[in-house]
């Protein structure tokens, strides 16, 4: 990899800080580093983990995915950092700037706290999850789905569950990829965000992407590559409606989706509830990649990191 020095800090706190080229880089950058081609950029550097919310895979990926790159890491907890005593987001990222070269986060909070961390151009702020988008979530996918087709582009994507922050991130990626589809069947009232939904719908309409969302699960696409499911309940989340899992139940992932696409692939971001969003015999079957998803978390995160230290992680071509 060719080395650039630093110009300002990078930050990666949505979709919307990666151009599209960024994006299919970050991807190629993930496979390149799972096969091991890199030469521990992150050398001499300081990456600090902080998350107020539990996580297996991405504190995990994060942590390992710095040390292998050769960084030294700092981990902090949810009560760890003054701003349980009112320090402002911006007087933390201030102080922090000083002392690590990255911090990735995962909080509670809207995106709105880490833009504060990223008021500073010294150290750069990595969403880990956010209530509103989970862009690593996203690139770790994109990594996935690169390493098995050998390509980005004309992949056609069946996503069956709540529009929760996975879902997000996942449309706002997407919709960035030139001859991609992605469909989404979401229960009734728990579709992605307005807002959102019309960011990643307008980025279909310029890149000449498909995006298509229904709320219920008649007339399912034939032929999709891949078919993609996230639990129920998502971490640090909650529903209204007591009833809910009667909404849901129909949403279920099972063997009768292979039915209509019998080469598909199926994705899950975990961690999997057997029997709630998807029989185990999808999440345990031969066509599950979901747990070659979760090691793509750390060699995404490698990607991620590298792109934030202003590395070139790849290629400007097509997908």
């Amino acid at each position: 990899m060719t080395r650039r020095q630093p110009m300002g800090a990078r930050h990666l706190i949505s979709m919307d800080d990666l151009s599209d080229t960024d994006i299919v880089a970050v991807a190629r950058a993930g496979a390149r580093m799972a096969r091991g081609e890199h030469d521990h950029p992150l050398a001499g550097q300081v990456v600090g983990v902080y998350f107020a919310r539990t996580s297996t895979r991405t504190r995990t990926a994060f942590s390992s995915g710095a040390l292998r790159l050769g960084a030294r890491l700092i981990a902090y907890g949810p009560g760890d950092l003054q701003l349980n005593t009112g320090e402002t987001t911006e007087d933390t990222g201030r102080v922090l700037s000083g002392m690590l070269d990255v911090l990735v986060a995962r909080t509670a909070a809207d995106q709105a706290e880490m833009r504060g961390w990223a008021g500073q151009d010294r150290m750069s702020v990595v969403n880990a999850m956010s209530a509103q988008e989970h862009p690593t979530q996203a690139l770790a996918d994109l990594t996935t789905l690169y390493r098995h087709f050998g390509r980005l582009h004309d992949l056609h994507l069946l996503y069956v569950g709540e529009g929760n922050n996975t879902a997000t991130a996942l449309a706002l990626a997407m919709t960035r990829l030139p001859g991609t589809t992605l469909e989404l069947r979401t229960p009734p009232g728990y579709g992605l965000p307005a807002d959102l939904a019309a960011r990643a719908h307008a980025q279909a309409a310029r890149t000449g992407a498909v995006i298509v969302e229904r709320h219920d699960m008649d007339q399912l696409p034939k032929d999709v590559d891949a078919i993609y499911t996230t639990r129920w309940q998502t971490t640090g989340t909650s529903k209204p409606d007591p009833d809910w899992r009667t909404v849901f139940a129909p949403f279920q992932v099972t063997a009768d989706l292979w039915r209509h696409s019998p080469h598909a692939v199926f994705l899950h971001d975990l961690p999997a509830h057997r029997g709630e969003e998807v029989s185990a015999d999808v999440l345990d079957g031969p066509a599950s990649l979901a747990f070659f998803q979760a090691e793509n978390k750390m060699y995404s995160a490698m990607a991620v990191l590298d792109w934030c230290r202003s590395i070139a992680p790849g290629e400007d071509e097509t997908a």
